[in-house]
Order: C-alpha cells, then sequence, then structure tokens
C-alpha cells in the first residue's frame, strides 16, 4: 500500500473575493467532511505572499480569475517564475465564473491542472468540490510518497 502524501494534510488555498462564495465553499467542505483546514485570500497578492513565506505544504489551490490587486491569471504567472513555488508541485486549479475562450487557453498555456465554472447553484458546487478533492486525493504528482 502506498503512503499518504504530507500535503494530503495540508490547507486547501482559496483565493477568492467573493464574501459568499467563500462562505459556501467553507460550508461544503465541512458538509464533505473535508479534513484540510481552509485559508482564503481575497486576492494574489496576498495569497502569494503567504506561498512565498509558509513552510506549509498546502494540499490544493483554488482560484478565481478576476480578483482586485492581483488577479488570478497573473498569480499563476508568478507562481510559475518562483522556482521554489515550483518545486512544491501544487495543484492548481481555477474555480471562476469568468470563462471564455481566451481566459481558458491563457490558463492552460501557464500550466494549470484545472479550469472550472463554478456551478451556479448549491448541489453543483457541491458536486464540483467532491469531485475535485476526491481527484487530487487519489492522483500521484511530483510530492507523491510511494
Amino acid at each position: 500500500m502506498a503512503q499518504r502524501n504530507l500535503s494530503l494534510k495540508g490547507p486547501i488555498i482559496s483565493i477568492e473575493d467573493d464574501e459568499d462564495d467563500q462562505f459556501l465553499l467553507g460550508q461544503i467542505v465541512k458538509q464533505l467532511n473535508v479534513p484540510n483546514e481552509i485559508r482564503f485570500f481575497p486576492n494574489g497578492q496576498l495569497a502569494l505572499q503567504y506561498l512565498e513565506t509558509t513552510d506549509e505544504q498546502p494540499f490544493l489551490i483554488l482560484c478565481d480569475i478576476n480578483m482586485p490587486i492581483m488577479n488570478g491569471l497573473e498569480l499563476r504567472r508568478r507562481i510559475n517564475q518562483n522556482e521554489a513555488l515550483r518545486q512544491k508541485s501544487i495543484p492548481f486549479v481555477y474555480l471562476t465564473t469568468a470563462a471564455n475562450p481566451d481566459i481558458i487557453r491563457e490558463a492552460y498555456e501557464q500550466e494549470v491542472q484545472g479550469f472550472f465554472q463554478k456551478a451556479t447553484d448549491y448541489a453543483g458546487f457541491q458536486q464540483q468540490m467532491k469531485l475535485l478533492v476526491e481527484y487530487w486525493k487519489n492522483c500521484l504528482h511530483p510530492n507523491s510518497t510511494l
């Protein structure tokens, strides 16, 4: 049996400026019995400062696109430019209402691991989160311990 990856215990990082969406995400994670703590950041700049200074190995980054100060696309660029953050191989998934072909193309050009348009209802949002958490709990990536 494979050993559990330590990053599975790390926090879920949510970069989201909408407080209602933060609240919903928190409720859904509790209902799904996800043990990971959630850390919310209202913009990419604050999230980047955290990522650059923490010793934690986050489990997953969920990021909106449109935010003040530093948007999600700029945040992903900055993570890719930082060798220490790149080496952490933190799964980075966009979870946003801002979905159009140009934004999706740009996101994948930055080696993003997923792009989801936020569901418009609670049950759909809950299903998206269940899918994302289960996928990354079972997916092997560079920080997996075999």
